[in-house]
Formats: structure tokens, C-alpha cells, sequence
């Protein structure tokens, strides 16, 4: 296991040397986006109209947002399951979207999307979005104020810690972590 200190929009040089199971700590801008605004994202893309971001290198966080309390840039912002978005991601990675991050496995489709469009998922701590949300620097809303909690949200992250469950290679951390236990 490697620890790596990743910089938000992601090069595709940086993917290249992350595996299954490294652990990363990423600095830079993260979009959120959960399951209606990646319907959006998505008719977008198929109507032809420009997107709220450009997707290139971009990297998109399904949060779990909580209000924000007074004095704070944001409130709990743990990842939600990321399964419920496998149906509109193919259509982003193959616009550029570079990274996800989220919790749970992904659709057999989404791992070979993302193995294609040389891409990476990296999962991150549930039930810990008190502590997550001290990675963030800055939030603002960019993208669809009106769906409220799930509008898109720019973020200003530094360390935010991740790991990474499918990388561009084709490997599956779930996969491996299931194979390991199944010999002893």
C-alpha cells in the first residue's frame, strides 16, 4: 500500500500510478453531485447544451451534505452510495470526468468505463462526514441551486484522505479484499 498526495483536477499521468488499495490524499477542487444533478449533467451532455463545469480532469464527489451551521463553510459532508449513479456515469467518463469518490461498489459497467476512459474510484469514510468536512476550505454552490441539498457544490479541499477501490489497471479493491479473506 502507498500513500499518494494527488492534486484535483487529476492528470491522467497521476492515475497511472495509483492501485487498488493506495491511499490518497487529495488537494484542489472537487465537485459534488448526487443523483439529480448527475441526470442533468447527463441531459446536458445529450442535447448538446455546455455543463455547469467542464468535466476534464474534474473530479466528482457523491456527498451526503448536512446544513451548515453558523461560522462553518459546510456541514457533514460524508459520501453517500455510489451504485445509485453507475446509470449516468459512463456517459460522464466519457466526457472527461477523470475521478469519482464515494462508498460501495461500483457496476461491473462502471469498473470497465472506467478501466476504458482511464479514470479512477476511490471510496472514502462513512459515517465520518464531521471529520471530512475539515478538509474543506471553501464551498459554493455552482450548478442547480434549486435542487437544494443536491445541487452542485465546488469545493475547496486540502488532504482530503481517500482510497482508491478501481483503478485505471482494471483492479477492484473489493474484489481483492474478498479474495484475500476467502484463504484464511
Amino acid at each position: 500500500m502507498t500513500t499518494w498526495n494527488i492534486a484535483s483536477p487529476i492528470e491522467e499521468d497521476q492515475l497511472a500510478k495509483l492501485h487498488a488499495g493506495d491511499h490518497v490524499s487529495i488537494s484542489g477542487i472537487v465537485y459534488t453531485a448526487r443523483d439529480a444533478a448527475h441526470k442533468r449533467l447527463v441531459e446536458a451532455l445529450k442535447n448538446g447544451l455546455p455543463l455547469p463545469f467542464n468535466l476534464h480532469g474534474q473530479t466528482i464527489y457523491y456527498m451526503g451534505p448536512s446544513p451548515t451551521r453558523s461560522g462553518q463553510i459546510i456541514g457533514s459532508c460524508g459520501p453517500t452510495t455510489s451504485k445509485r449513479m453507475d446509470d449516468f456515469t459512463l456517459k460522464l467518463l466519457s466526457a472527461g470526468l477523470r475521478a469519482m469518490i464515494g462508498k460501495g461498489e461500483r457496476s461491473q459497467g462502471v469498473r470497465e468505463a472506467i478501466k476504458k476512459y482511464h479514470s479512477v474510484y476511490f471510496v472514502t469514510y462513512g459515517g465520518a462526514g464531521a471529520l471530512l468536512a475539515k478538509t474543506v476550505r471553501k464551498a459554493e454552490v455552482v450548478a442547480y441551486p434549486e435542487l437544494e441539498a443536491e445541487s452542485i457544490l465546488r469545493l475547496e479541499v486540502e488532504r482530503f484522505p481517500a482510497i482508491v477501490a478501481n483503478d485505471i489497471h482494471g483492479r477492484n479493491l473489493f474484489e481483492e479484499q474478498i479474495a484475500k479473506y476467502r484463504r484464511y
